[in-house]
């Protein structure tokens, strides 16, 4: 049998977390424990009432998640919060979240396998923070209007839709870039510096999609969660595969 320590140190140090600098709130690495050994994963990635409940009926006692449990900042334990770490463990289910490491990682990140799903080849790396690079880049020719199409399929099979700022009939991506999840104003600006002309991320506010006509990059966004379903999905099949567990995907789209 499997206990928790076990797949939880060897996800550690695939994933590098302890050199990978992150917010404070995704405490990655295991945020709750349990008691017996780990019969099955339940990904999912998002913390919600939903994803609890999808993984207390998929019999799974470990959840491993990309947006964790502290994500929102700190909050009484009472009402909603209090019933999620009731449910969690009156069924001994264990939570282990992976933020910025997933999504960097050069085999299971979401970053590297949004690029693979949308036919795009990466040569680079992309998005800096702090020390280090948590998305990818690459310079395939194809028209903007179709690499839109191929982003909107994606994020429609997981319950969203993609955006982009204005696309020229004709127009042409040959240096992109991709940064899953939330875009910055300084992503934007590096795009620009790197000669990039097509980005797709998760999501931005209103102004990046003003500053990015201001730089002349057009932007496609592919949805939140959409763009992060893919990470927590691979290392639950690599630790399936690694240590003999069943797993499976809690899916619970935000529409974002």
């Amino acid at each position: 049998m499997t206990t928790l320590a076990h797949v939880a140190q060897y996800a550690d140090e695939l994933l590098d977390v302890r050199n990978i600098p992150d917010y404070s709130n995704a405490l990655n690495g295991v945020q709750l424990a349990n008691q017996g050994d780990i019969v099955k994963i339940a990904a999912a990635v998002d913390f919600s009432s939903q994803t609890i409940s999808g993984a207390i009926d998929a019999g799974a006692n470990l959840m491993i998640l990309h947006h964790g449990m502290f994500w929102g900042g700190l909050q009484p334990m009472r009402g909603a919060a209090y019933s999620r770490i009731k449910s969690l463990i009156d069924n001994d289910i264990a939570v282990y979240a992976s933020h910025l490491p997933l999504d960097k990682h050069a085999g299971l990140g979401n970053n590297t396998l949004l690029a693979s799903a949308l036919g795009l080849v990466p040569t680079g790396e992309f998005a800096r923070h702090k020390n280090m690079y948590i998305g990818v880049r690459g310079t395939d020719e194809l028209l903007t209007g179709d690499l839109f199409e191929r982003a909107h399929l994606f994020a429609q099979a997981h319950g969203g839709s993609a955006r982009a700022t204005p696309i020229a009939g004709g127009q042409t991506t040959r240096a992109w870039g991709i940064c899953t999840g939330g875009i910055s104003l300084e992503t934007l600006h590096e795009a620009a510096e790197c000669g990039l002309d097509t980005l797709i991320v998760g999501e931005g506010a209103h102004y990046t999609a003003v500053e990015a006509n201001e730089l002349g990059l057009t932007v496609i966004y592919a949805g939140h969660y959409a763009t992060e379903t893919l990470g927590v999905r691979a290392l639950s099949a690599h630790l399936s595969d690694k240590f003999s567990i069943p797993w499976t995907f809690i899916e619970a789209p935000t529409g974002l």
